[in-house]
C-alpha cells in the first residue's frame, strides 16, 4: 500500500510495524525497502504455525493431525535499520522473539540522505490527501 506508507511517512512515523502472514523470501526485500524508502525502522512479524497448533478435528489441507511437527507457515519476522540493513532475523521454522537496538539519531542522519516527505517530496508536482476525519461505519443520509 504504497498512498497509506506515503502518508505514514508524512507523519514522521520512526518505527514502521508490518506484522504479516507472507512467509515468502520476497517479503523480506519489501521490509528491506520499506526502511530504505521511509528512513524508518521496519519490525515485521510473521506468523510460526506447525499443524500441533491447531485441533485434531480441523480440517487441514497441508497436514493431517497425525503430522503435528509438520510446519505450516515458517515465520520470518524480521528487524531492519532505517538504512536497509538488517538487525536481526529473519528467524524462519521456529518461535521466538528478535531483538534490536534503535536510535533516534541514526533515523535522523538517514534522513539527511533521503527524506521521502522533504525535499524529495516534489509538492509541486504531487500530493497526497488523506481524510483523517472520525466517520461512522454506518450513517443514514
Amino acid at each position: 500500500m504504497p498512498m497509506m506508507r506515503s502518508a505514514m511517512y508524512g507523519k514522521g512515523v520512526d518505527v514502521y510495524c508490518a506484522p504479516t502472514a507472507d512467509d515468502r523470501d520476497t517479503w523480506l526485500a519489501s521490509m528491506q525497502h520499506i526502511a530504505l524508502e521511509g528512513r524508518c525502522y521496519v519490525l515485521s512479524a510473521c506468523q510460526y504455525l506447525t499443524r500441533g497448533d491447531f485441533p485434531d478435528d480441523y480440517d487441514c489441507l497441508l497436514a493431517p493431525a497425525s503430522e503435528p511437527e509438520t510446519i505450516l507457515m515458517r515465520g520470518a519476522s524480521i528487524i531492519v535499520s532505517p538504512m536497509g540493513e538488517v538487525l536481526a532475523g529473519p528467524l524462519f521454522n521456529e518461535e521466538g522473539i528478535l531483538y534490536a537496538e534503535v536510535s533516534q539519531d541514526v533515523i535522523v542522519r538517514s534522513k539527511l540522505d533521503f527524506d521521502p516527505v522533504g525535499h524529495y517530496a516534489r509538492p509541486d508536482v504531487f500530493s497526497l490527501h488523506v481524510d483523517t476525519e472520525v466517520k461512522s461505519p454506518v450513517r443514514s443520509d
